[in-house]
């Protein structure tokens, strides 16, 4: 049996996109099948100038210009500044890349996308993108995460794949059109993406749960420190939008509880809320020590999908909030949505304006919610088993 080859953003400095495609990687030798990681070294050059082609003409007609500016702000200030700032930022890249090479088995280099395509049949049975937002406006226009450079005669899985949004611009939508109707199997992350296939495709496709969830946090355990990497009590705050209430949420529960706050911050940019809220602010963190943060903190509050995730896994108490306004283009809220309905679990998204001692008086059936994982997690690996088995 040939190879199977993994499509997924490994090489994003992101504690969620590295662990889900790194759980991808799991899922797939769970299973016996022999597999390797995309390298897009050689080719990444090509896929950036498609993404930045997209973000140039897109920001003239809406917010993306806006959304995208405090990013490139902040790779300019990492680049060029020697402030504290840039140089722990620099410590945190470091990790996050000591972690790829320990644990991604990435495939020779293909200097670009059409070489990848014209060794595809030679070297692979199957090509499987997933998962995170790698259906985005952006990523379409790079033409990479949808298949399209893989031959007819390779069996193509979409496991987990997720639009980020609920509705494509309408040029994207004939573009996806064609790529949703020739990848062979398609499993979904999102509810608002199984209605944009059904609607695009005209294809009724699974829900699945994210390649993290896959896994249980006992499994998890696998690639973390037994210990914990901060002593004593706290709160962990995990928040990559820039959100002021949100930190005042967590500076109320600290009051509260009594615990110190321990902050991730200025992950995807710079952002003015995290200064001066946190009494730790650790930069030397890599995924495994991310997983070891959460398993072992009082409390989690954050506004990401992937430390909603762990938290459940691990049955720490948390408190999620919206990065992004329901009405806004780049809103990522469906994914909230779904993981919340999937595993039974309300009440738990918050505005930052909540009462604290409410807050606390709410309680996670966690025995109960996972119970219901189990059935998913059954039902996600029964998707995968049978679309990698159409070789």
């Amino acid at each position: 049996m040939q190879k199977t080859a993994i499509v997924s953003c490994y090489f994003q400095r992101n504690y969620g996109s590295m662990l889900q495609a790194y759980a991808t990687q799991m899922a797939l030798d769970k299973l016996g099948y022999d597999n390797e990681t995309i390298n897009i070294s050689g080719f990444n050059s090509e896929i950036k100038k498609a993404k930045m082609l997209y973000f140039a003409k897109a920001s003239i007609t809406s917010d993306i210009l806006f959304s995208k500016f405090g990013a490139a702000k902040t790779v300019l200030m990492r680049k060029f500044l020697k402030n504290d700032y840039s140089i722990n930022s620099r410590i945190r890249s470091e990790r996050f890349d000591a972690f790829g090479k320990k644990y991604f088995r990435l495939s020779p280099v293909y200097n670009s996308k059409a070489e990848l395509g014209s060794k595809c049949k030679e070297n692979y049975s199957a090509v499987l993108v997933g998962s995170d937002q790698l259906w985005l406006p952006g990523n379409i226009a790079a033409d990479y995460y949808t298949l399209n450079f893989v031959p007819p005669e390779v069996n193509t899985i979409a496991y987990a794949t997720s639009f980020g949004q609920s509705t494509l611009p309408r040029d994207f939508e004939k573009k996806a059109q064609v790529f949703l109707k020739k990848i062979k199997h398609i499993g979904v992350r999102e509810e608002s993406g199984q209605k944009l296939v059904k609607k695009l495709a005209g294809r009724d496709v699974p829900v699945v749960c994210d390649p993290t969830l896959l896994f249980t946090g006992e499994e998890w355990l696998a690639v973390q420190k037994k210990e914990p990497v901060i002593e004593g009590k706290y709160i962990l705050c995990y928040f990559l939008g820039n959100n002021p209430p949100h930190r005042e949420f967590a500076k109320r529960l600290r009051e509260h509880t009594g615990c110190k706050i321990v902050s991730l911050v200025h992950l995807d940019e710079y952002v003015k809320s995290d200064e001066e809220y946190a009494d730790e602010t650790p930069y030397d963190i890599d995924p495994a020590d991310f997983l070891n943060l959460i398993r072992n903190a009082e409390y989690v509050c954050t506004d990401s999908f992937h430390c909603s995730v762990f938290s459940i896994l691990y049955n720490v108490p948390f408190f999620t909030f919206r990065r992004y306004e329901r009405k806004t283009k780049s809103s990522t809220n469906s994914r909230l949505d779904t993981l919340f309905n999937m595993v039974g679990i309300n009440g738990r998204i918050m505005n930052g304006s909540e009462d604290i001692e409410k807050c606390l008086e709410m309680k996670i059936d966690f025995e109960a919610v996972h119970k219901r994982l189990e059935k998913v997690r059954e039902e996600s690996y029964s998707y995968l088993t049978n679309a990698l088995k159409d070789c």
